[in-house]
């Protein structure tokens, strides 16, 4: 029953990574960028529960960390840059940063540090827990971008447009 529950916590926390990756996917992000961060974002859904679990709640309770602001800022953010890469005329393939990379996995990976907090009473093999959050994330990521990438030759720019809609959107219901 425990590995049940760590199956549907991994996948509940896989599907914002999934939805992030649909609406970023239609960039026309290169194949090894895809796969690199698909590799980032299982990595930090490994370390970010081990880090929730680890800190605990009494440093949360000393330091008023406001997570969704934060998620709010780099989606709204990464939502902002689509449509403004919309509108150029470039037909290219678009090369995320290597910042925008480890911003993409952080966003999505921030429920997993809450997650943390809350791990061993999941289950008490948190070493197998992180590593299924880990391999469900990268999965979702890069079935979402994939899915993304195809989205975007069969609907193009107009696909771009949404797709930054959506996160900046997503972003907004952080906050609200």
């Amino acid at each position: 029953m425990e590995l049940l529950l760590v199956f549907l916590v991994a996948i509940s926390l896989s599907m914002d990574a999934f939805s992030l990756s649909l609406a970023y996917g239609t960039l026309g992000i290169p194949k090894k960028q895809i796969y690199l961060l698909s590799l980032i974002v299982g990595i930090f859904h490994f370390f970010m529960p081990l880090i929730g679990m680890l800190i605990g709640t009494s440093i949360l309770n000393l330091i008023k960390i406001k997570t969704d602001v934060i998620v709010f800022i780099v989606l709204f953010a990464i939502g902002l840059e689509m449509l403004v890469e919309s509108f150029s005329h470039k037909e290219e393939l678009k090369v995320m940063k290597t910042i925008e990379l480890f911003l993409f996995a952080f966003a999505v990976s921030i429920d997993s540090f809450s997650v943390g907090l809350t791990l061993t009473n999941i289950n008490p093999n948190y070493l197998l827990s992180v590593t299924i959050f880990a391999c469900s994330s990268a999965l979702f990521t890069f079935t979402g971008m994939v899915l993304g990438n195809k989205i975007a030759k069969l609907a193009g720019k107009i696909s771009t447009i949404i797709g930054g809609l959506v996160l900046m959107i997503i972003g907004l219901f952080y906050v609200i």
